[in-house]
């Protein structure tokens, strides 16, 4: 068994959309790389920061992202393994490139309980609590301004349910 640290410069931006590993920053990652009859098994943690801006509120943010996986890397052989050793090599840019990838939010916020931004100034309802609360009802919703509810507790006492059809 062999034990690595290795940080890993980023060649390209890792995501896209919103959030990313972006190209520059450092992969910090930790390897164990152990013997097995049918191949090796590789184990690997990855610690890296994602920056991008919030789904919300449109925010610059820095989120951790950590991944752990194992992959098995087959000996070549007849049977077909998904990773195989060549020349003695394992290549895990792939494998790691995909991991971080899918581990970063599609929709990140800021904060959970981010407000967004206000639909008429745009500005940041976080950071305007007087834009927060908001009287005037949707234009949409004034055909149901006039309905009241029913205060009856016992809707269902008029109603009779029979298996006979009447004639």
């Amino acid at each position: 068994m062999h034990e690595r640290h290795l940080d890993i410069v980023v060649p390209d931006d890792l995501g896209a959309g919103l959030v990313a590993v972006k190209a520059g920053s450092t992969l910090s990652t930790e390897l164990r790389l152990e013997a097995m009859h049918e191949g090796i098994l590789v184990s690997i943690e990855v610690y890296a920061r994602a920056l991008g801006e919030c789904g919300r509120c449109l925010k610059d943010i820095d989120l951790p992202v950590r991944v752990q996986f194992a992959e098995l890397f087959g000996y070549p052989q007849e049977e077909a393994f998904e990773f195989e050793i060549l020349d003695d090599h394992v290549d895990l840019e792939s494998l790691i490139r995909d991991a971080v990838v899918l581990s970063l939010p599609f929709q990140p916020v800021c904060r959970r309980d981010c407000p967004g931004l206000d639909s008429e100034t745009g500005q940041p309802l976080a950071e305007l609590p007087e834009l927060v609360s908001d009287d005037a009802p949707d234009p949409r919703w004034s055909a149901l301004a006039g309905f009241t509810a029913s205060t009856d507790k016992d809707m269902g006492a008029d109603i009779h349910v029979s298996d006979r059809e009447e004639k």
